[in-house]
């Protein structure tokens, strides 16, 4: 039984998706518009937030978080290696320096020992990534004294101690990238803070600098979410929770069928509700693993094989001299496995029968 590694699917929503979108078009409404107010207003009270700032995607709404909480060029932002290259990209898009931090391989995320250990008097915040959905302890960071922002892009729909991911820190920011929990039809993002300043400083920088199109008071950005995306996602919001219980029975799936017997399953960090944006377990054989699962049709990949310190890119910020073990174990360990909304049981045991059978 072939299984893809991403199962979910759109379909049941087109119609109502079609007739949404006609709406804004007949609305000519293209930006900045009704459908983005109300979703920022809509998306703000489900995380129990102030504010949301939609913008144009999640890597332009992390270099935005910082400057708005006051990160300037020159400046260093901790950030962990282990995550995707647009965590540190957007931190050193305008001049701030990103310092990499280890993480926890059981979690995946940045604890406050492995933060601590990264900080420096140049230090002016901090970006905790919630990886694949986990949780990274935020309220444990915050007692460091810095500004916290909330890499969120893969947790919508995640809790830490029953306060769902992106109201726990300064600020977060989220993708609605169409592979997220929460997906949009394209390019989407948004920054959420319950800090009145932070907000309107984002607003601001999203659209060049200004208020009013007259008056430019900061160099900014041209990074909107645009109308139709906002349409879709006010669409799909109330179906996030259930898209995520789904996910999260899943996860159970696997593990009642025994897939904790051959490899290191997903481990929900402490007081956490994950939200399995990915399903990533570990393994000393993961290559090998892959491997067998596609000879037999199950799609699975890592995602991190080379860490950000490690990239070209990145080299000039530390590269191979730094000494980040964790990272290093789950970057050569690290395996997803197909995850999503529609995963069947039948399909999770094909998928722990084939582990079985390669790792016997």
């Amino acid at each position: 039984m072939p299984v893809p590694l991403f199962k979910s699917s759109l379909k049941p929503y087109e119609p109502r998706i079609a007739r949404r979108l006609a709406d804004v078009v007949a609305s000519g409404r293209y930006i900045l518009g009704p459908q983005v107010s109300a979703f920022e207003e809509e998306f703000a009270r489900y995380l129990g937030a102030r504010h949301c700032v939609g913008v144009g995607n999640g890597t332009d709404a992390i270099t935005i978080a910082l400057r708005a909480v006051g990160v300037e060029p020159g400046d260093e932002v901790v950030v962990p290696s282990f995550t995707f290259y647009a965590s540190a990209e957007a931190i050193a898009s305008f001049g701030a320096v990103p310092v990499f931090c280890d993480v926890d391989p059981a979690t995946f995320n940045v604890t406050r020992e492995t933060v601590e250990r990264a900080l420096g008097p140049r230090t002016r915040a901090i970006v905790a990534v919630h990886l694949f959905g986990n949780p990274a302890p935020v309220p444990e960071l915050l007692e460091l004294g810095l500004p916290v922002v909330e890499d969120a892009a893969q947790a919508a729909g995640a809790t830490l101690d029953g306060v769902r991911a992106g109201a726990l820190g300064t600020a977060a920011t989220f993708s609605f990238y169409p592979s997220k929990n929460l997906p949009c039809l394209g390019d989407g993002g948004a920054l959420v803070t319950s800090d009145d300043g932070v907000a309107e400083r984002a607003r601001r920088l999203r659209f060049h600098g200004s208020h009013d199109k007259v008056t430019f008071t900061d160099v900014g950005f041209n990074s909107r979410l645009d109308e139709l995306q906002a349409g879709v996602l006010r669409l799909l919001l109330p179906e996030l929770d259930g898209w995520v219980e789904r996910r999260r029975a899943a996860a159970r799936a696997y593990a009642d069928a025994g897939l904790g017997e051959l490899v290191s399953l997903p481990e929900p960090a402490p007081g956490a509700e994950h939200a399995y944006h990915l399903y990533v377990i570990r393994s000393g054989r993961a290559d090998g693993l892959a491997s067998a699962l596609a000879a037999r049709g199950v799609q699975a990949r890592p995602y991190y094989r080379r860490p950000v310190h490690l990239q070209p890119a990145m080299e000039r910020y530390g590269g191979r001299s730094l000494e980040l073990p964790g990272t290093e174990e789950v970057a050569r360990t690290h395996l997803a496995l197909p995850m999503g909304t529609d995963l069947t049981r039948a399909e999770v045991a094909e998928v722990v029968a084939a582990c079985r059978a390669a790792l016997s």
